[in-house]
């Protein structure tokens, strides 16, 4: 059955409040079911799920949602029945969801809670949200460093199920403060009588609580890690940051660079009223539209050409079209780039020289095909050097501005991902229209 088929059925089981046929149904569904359906429900919804499933389904199901989606959940349960279910989350959704709740609510739900969890929560909770303290988890597992490698193992899977990840074991002296770190495929192929502090790598990989949380995530990709030790000052371990988190942080990210491309950014259109959301959008609407006026003017001041030859504007929406694909391609690669640390503006001839010589290569490509279609299509061969010359200059065009704007906003300032979409379309519709008409005015003998 497709996903669009499950949640059908599902909201309709939902709808009646048909408690034995969802929990027959969630039995059937794994967690990447749930990763699909569960963002598309509504909150009284996802309330009747709550309701409708044993607990396990119920924290798969919470672990799939945004933390508003769960805390608008777990808002409208009883108090005592909210906390029993934050206790069975892994404590960093726990606290992004208890974060996302009104603080008069949270209080009720944290004093319903058992206190060591409670506690926990608060800790994590006084971390900003986009620090490594406010994306970690205390849920890890730590050795003492006289173990010996059986014994270790052994205590191990006395707690698999309770940390959120076993990938690394980490050992931690008396005070807890980390001394190395142990991927579990060395600690099970060791010697089973070898001291665990002989065989535990000390070149460590760690970062501050007060790091930022996007650094974190970009490390874990950049070194291939599948969790981070976050410690204190004094190297006392406070948690780990786990690469499903970091993951989940950079698609945000990267999500909200595109949307940002759009004019509109991911907060303003959850968080913001629509004059707000207006007042980020209008200004580089209005220096857009300002930037495309100077199009017109150039269409108009060739209009006489257009009128003669009237198959010319035939092609005008393709070469803006192509072109604008080009710059924006362009655009995304340097403003996600510039966010992961792979564009420098100290070596901006590097990047502008690359995709200078990739839309070279494009542009001879589609201006050669677009234009053996134009001189097909009119009967005359300069028809279409017309055509495949416009349409090379506006893709170079294109792809010079999409590399540039990003790369001069940044410097200056600004938001890249704002800035980038708007200006680069508008100006290679400028430069791309009039090559195309001024070419087509000195050949006007020869094109009909």
């Amino acid at each position: 059955m497709t996903q669009t088929l499950l949640l059908t059925k599902l909201r309709a089981l939902l709808a009646a409040r048909d408690e034995l046929h969802i929990a027959e149904l969630a039995s059937q569904l794994g967690p990447e079911d749930w990763g699909a359906l569960a963002p598309a429900l509504d909150p009284d919804e996802i309330v009747v799920l709550i309701h409708s499933l044993p607990a396990d389904v119920v924290q798969d199901l919470l672990s799939k949602l945004s933390p508003y989606q769960a805390a608008a959940a777990l808002g409208v349960l009883a108090r005592s029945h909210a906390a029993t279910l934050l206790e069975e989350m892994a404590p960093d959704d726990a606290t992004d969801a208890i974060e996302a709740l009104p603080r008069a609510v949270a209080d009720q739900i944290l004093i319903q809670m058992d206190p060591a969890d409670a506690e926990e929560l608060r800790k994590l909770l006084a971390y900003p949200s986009d620090t490594a303290g406010g994306l970690m988890t205390p849920a890890f597992v730590s050795i003492a460093p006289t173990l010996r490698t059986e014994q270790a193992l052994a205590a191990l899977r006395r707690v698999a199920e309770e940390p959120e990840t076993l990938t690394y074991v980490y050992v931690l002296d008396d005070d807890d403060r980390l001394l190395g770190v142990l991927p579990l495929h060395r600690l099970a192929l060791s010697p089973e009588d070898r001291p665990v502090h002989l065989v535990m790598t000390t070149d460590l990989v760690k970062v501050r609580p007060d790091d930022q949380a996007i650094a974190v995530a970009r490390l874990l990709r950049d070194r291939h890690l599948l969790a981070v030790p976050v410690v204190a000052e004094d190297d006392r371990m406070l948690g780990i940051v786990t690469f499903d988190d970091a993951s989940e942080l950079l698609e945000a990210e990267l999500e909200s660079d595109y949307l940002r491309q759009a004019g509109t950014d991911a907060e303003a259109m959850e968080r913001r009223n629509p004059v707000q959301v207006a007042g980020l959008r209008l200004p580089w609407l209005l220096g857009t539209m300002g930037i495309e006026l100077c199009a017109g003017m150039v269409i108009s001041h060739f209009d006489a050409v257009l009128q003669r030859v009237i198959l010319l504007a035939s092609f005008m929406p393709v070469i803006s079209a192509v072109s604008g694909n080009v710059g924006l391609q362009s655009a995304a690669i340097v403003v996600r780039g510039l966010d992961t640390g792979h564009v420098a503006l100290a070596r901006w001839r590097d990047q502008l020289g690359k995709e200078l010589k990739t839309t070279l290569l494009m542009a001879a490509i589609c201006g050669s095909v677009l234009g053996a279609v134009g001189a097909f299509w009119s009967g005359h061969p300069p028809f279409g050097l017309v055509i495949g010359v416009a349409m090379t200059c506006s893709m170079l065009t294109a792809g010079l501005m999409g590399t540039i704007i990003p790369m001069f906003s940044k410097r200056v300032g600004f938001d890249p991902a704002t800035t980038a979409g708007p200006f680069e379309t508008a100006f290679q519709d400028v430069v791309g229209f009039a090559v195309f008409l001024w070419l087509a005015s000195l050949l006007e003998p020869l094109l009909t």
